[in-house]
């Protein structure tokens, strides 16, 4: 084709989900540069030979949206410790960090929302060599490390070292310190600044202890506001969580125990907030992390059969209410691997409540709204970014068909093919 003449892709003999709420059509979509161009019900609506387009035929498989993850940590190792993750040389972590994109796209996610980075600048520097085609990724929404206060979630210096590169977190004491971690991070180029307001049991600090002090988190939130960046929050306790309907923070993670007061709020508010629970770091690690040196007995000693329960009911609590909660697991450690991200929607079906439908809603559409792009990411529409996968079987009769990467047979994001089915499209056999 001329070099002038944009890059064209039809997908024929597909059935699309379109991630409104109607059950997938039998139907043809038209990619036209980066974006889908048109979207047609039935078979044989557009030519299926050309010379302006390439053409894959799906052979009935399903077409939607790339998925999204809202609790990413693309520089999370898979190992059993946080000190394990914290001292990774930073050589051999960026190429970790590499990889796990590599992997998170190849299982369809074309969308993360970043929820902290080992290190300071790993987020942005994985993103900035996405966005420039260096490397196979998402779309990628970059993290610093999660703030913490000093003897708080994060901080995990020895008290008879104390040094600042013990630390898994960025520890903070006082306000002030708090706003010169938040410019340093704004300075390296995050897309989001991340609290740790509660605690995690693992750490020794509890879940529904509030560690870090009121005025940190104004001081927080109105610095990343006033440079136009959002704030998102590792937060379990109810307080915490009062904590982001306070402050505006937007995006909350884990909530487990928000009361119902707290989750009334929410719904008043619901488009202000999203929550993602991180179900598959409670269940594996109360139950599955054995392994590794953590066996059930004592997870649940810690409190996380305990929690476990309790985030199950507050988040059947929250989707009757009509709050938006997301998939996204807190994966990257040794019983969370990357790469397992699409359990998560398995257990929204078969602990929460969701329908097959309303667990990928959340993992599209609403993917879509987290990343801040609602009318240009998420969905199958015309004039939307054509990030797109396509399926072998059916997402919604069986959401457990998308943890397998042989059943995700093609790819495409902004347009173009990540990965596609080898002798089964267009012109030149690959989609291009």
């Amino acid at each position: 084709m001329p070099a002038d003449t944009p890059q064209r892709t039809l997908f024929t003999n597909v059935r699309v989900l379109d991630s409104s709420g109607e059950y997938p059509y039998t139907g043809e979509v038209m990619v036209q540069g980066n974006r889908i161009k048109e979207v047609a019900r039935g078979s044989k609506r557009f030519p299926g030979t050309g010379h302006d387009h390439a053409v894959v035929d799906g052979g009935g498989a399903t077409l939607m949206s790339g998925l999204c993850d809202a609790h990413t940590h693309f520089s999370w190792n898979d190992a059993a410790t946080l000190e394990a993750i914290m001292l990774m040389p930073p050589e051999e972590h960026t190429l970790v960090s590499a990889r796990t994109a590599a992997i998170l796209i190849d299982m369809g996610y074309t969308m993360c929302v970043g929820a902290a980075s080992a290190k300071e600048r790993l987020d942005v520097v994985i993103r900035n060599a996405i966005d420039a085609g260096q490397l196979p990724g998402p779309r990628y929404l970059a993290n610093g490390p999660e703030i913490a206060t000093l003897g708080g979630l994060g901080d995990t210096s020895p008290p008879h070292l104390m040094f600042p590169e013990m630390n898994f977190g960025c520890v903070i004491s006082g306000p002030e310190e708090m706003r010169a971690a938040v410019r340093r991070f704004i300075k390296f180029g995050v897309d989001l600044i991340k609290l740790n307001l509660s605690g995690e049991s693992i750490t020794g600090v509890g879940a529904e202890e509030t560690p870090m002090a009121e005025d940190e988190i104004a001081m927080a939130v109105r610095e990343a506001k006033a440079r136009g960046k959002r704030v998102c929050a590792h937060a379990r306790s109810d307080q915490s969580v009062r904590y982001c309907l306070q402050y505006g923070i937007e995006i909350i993670y884990h909530a487990s125990y928000a009361s119902d007061r707290t989750i009334d709020e929410l719904a008043s508010r619901r488009n202000e907030f999203f929550v993602a629970p991180g179900l598959a770091w409670l269940r594996n690690t109360g139950y599955h992390a054995g392994d590794y040196g953590l066996p059930p007995e004592v997870a649940g000693q810690m409190g996380y059969h305990e929690e476990y329960e309790r985030a199950i009911e507050t988040m059947r609590k929250m989707k009757q209410a009509g709050i938006r909660v997301l998939p996204g697991g807190d994966y990257g450690f040794a019983w969370t691997p990357h790469g397992t991200n699409a359990n998560d929607l398995e257990y929204f079906v078969d602990l929460l409540g969701f329908t097959p439908m309303e667990a990928l809603i959340s993992a599209t559409r609403l993917g879509g709204e987290i990343m801040g792009r609602p009318h240009e990411l998420g969905q199958v529409k015309p004039g939307y970014l054509a990030d797109l996968i396509l399926v072998d079987g059916d997402p919604v009769a069986d959401v457990r068909v998308l943890q397998k990467r042989e059943r995700i047979l093609a790819v495409m994001k902004d347009g173009r093919f990540h990965r596609s089915m080898p002798g089964r499209n267009g012109r030149n056999g690959n989609g291009a």
